[in-house]
Formats: structure tokens, sequence, C-alpha cells
């Protein structure tokens, strides 16, 4: 896994060091990278070329640093599910995560993950304003993010990854904005999935600006190389609301899941 399409090239096509340089054989080849399909499709074909034995499999990750040490990231594998080497690519991707789908064919593993990304980056920024926008009127950004919990804005975004520091305590925002996904790969990715909908001829509504606060945020000195939801601080969202909210309050979310990991074990029991 490496960031770009430039080094996924320099990783497989350099003539005397690149992986197509090696006696391959019948090796399977899994990238994991997010990068542009051209540039997948691309090597893939000079796999198949130089190795007709090999095969080469698009495979991006979502589910972030958080997702790699719980075991549970996300594959998107870009092949059919009748592909005759499936089996082996679910179980070896299986040891690293918990959610593996073949997303239809060559390339759209990649597809799949732009997808992802849009949407993840557009529902940050959504959360970012719909925080600061009650914050800034007064409310507990607990108590707003409850609601949004048990309404329909409830994310991932909002459960796991909050831009609000301190909701999450795990969360990136939580430690400064640091580790994570950081601010200049989402702007890559987000780029790259707008690009994919010009090419494909899907109209969007929001990818310009959505794609000019992840810009924006790149190349600002409070926010570039940290996560990416630090569109947040971009925005003008409050950080020290803490003090003028001193009381403890409960957050659903725990509630929730408590709740669902006592009927998981319940139907697990059952079923012995």
């Amino acid at each position: 896994m490496v960031p770009e399409g430039s080094h996924v090239r320099s990783v497989y096509l350099t003539p005397e060091t690149g992986v197509l340089a090696s006696d391959l054989g019948s090796k399977i080849l899994i990238d994991c990278s997010t990068i542009d399909t051209g540039t997948s499709l691309s090597v893939r074909d000079a796999c198949a070329e130089k190795h007709p034995q090999a095969t080469f499999y698009d495979a991006p990750v979502s589910g972030g640093v958080i997702g790699a040490d719980k075991g549970t990231l996300t594959f998107m594998l870009g092949c059919k599910e009748d592909d005759p080497n499936v089996k082996l690519l679910l179980e070896l991707l299986g040891m690293m995560g918990g959610n593996i789908f073949p997303c239809g064919g060559p390339s759209l593993g990649l597809t799949a993950k732009l997808c992802n990304n849009y949407c993840s980056g557009l529902i940050a920024i959504a959360t970012s304003e719909a925080m600061n926008i009650g914050m800034k009127s007064g409310m507990d950004p607990r108590v707003l993010a409850n609601i949004f919990h048990t309404s329909t804005a409830q994310s991932s975004i909002l459960d796991d990854w909050n831009p609000v520091p301190g909701l999450c305590p795990d969360a990136p925002a939580s430690k400064g904005y640091k580790g994570g996904f950081r601010v200049q790969l989402m702007k890559k990715d987000f780029s790259l999935a707008v690009d994919t909908a010009k090419r494909v001829d899907a109209k969007l509504a929001l990818g310009d600006e959505g794609l000019e606060v992840y810009e924006e945020a790149s190349q600002d000195d409070r926010c570039k190389d940290l996560d990416s939801r630090v569109v947040y601080r971009l925005l003008g969202g409050r950080e020290d609301w803490r003090k003028d909210f001193p009381e403890e309050v409960e957050m659903k979310k725990y509630a929730t899941r408590q709740a669902l990991k006592i009927g998981r074990d319940q139907l697990q029991k059952e079923g012995q």
C-alpha cells in the first residue's frame, strides 16, 4: 500500500527493481493503495503481459487506524465473486479485516473506495458544519451528538470519528487531530472521486465545494498533515467548549452498543 498512483507505477514498473522485474511465476499480487483506476488497470495489464500466470488485484481498504487495531477493516476487492482466486483472497484479507467485498471486476474495488471516501468526506464536512451551528447557538455538543445519534444524522463519522474534540476519546480530533487519515490524502481521494464522476458523466451537486474545503485545509498551516476531520477547525469550530459545560453527559452511543453486545451474546448462547 502506497499513497499515490505514481508510487504504484514505481513499485511495479521500475525496469530493474520493480515487482514485475522479478520472476513472479503464478504469484497473486494485491495492491491496497487508493489511486486512480487508470493507473491500476495499466499495472494490471503490464503484469498480465509480462507474467501471464500471475494475477493482479486492486483491494483498497477502509477503516483507518482504529479498524486496523481492531482487525475490522473493510477491503474492496477488484474481482468477481466467481473469480478462481476469490476463496484464497478472502482468506488472506480476512486476516486483517472483517468485511471483504468482491466488487465486480478489475479496478471496481478502487471505484468503491473512491465513492466511499467521497461520501465520508462530505459527511465529515456536514457534521462539522452542523455541530458548529448548534454550538455557536449555545448547545452542549454532547447533547447535539446524542440527538444526531438517535436521529437521521447518525453516522460512523459522528460516533467514532467526530470532528469535535472531546466527543470521541479515541478519535484523532480528541488527540489534537494527530493520527488518522491525513487531510492531504482525503484531498487526493476526493479529487479522484470527482474526476471519476466527470469521466462516467455522473452529476455531482457538492463535488467542487467539498474539494475546495479539502484543498484549503491541505494548505492551511493549522490543518495540513493532520487528520482530515480537522475541517472542523478550518470552518471555525470551537475546540475549548468543555469549560462552558462542566457537567457530565451520558453519550447515547455507548448505551446503544452495550445493548447490541448483550443481544449478540444472548444469540450466541442460544445457538450453543
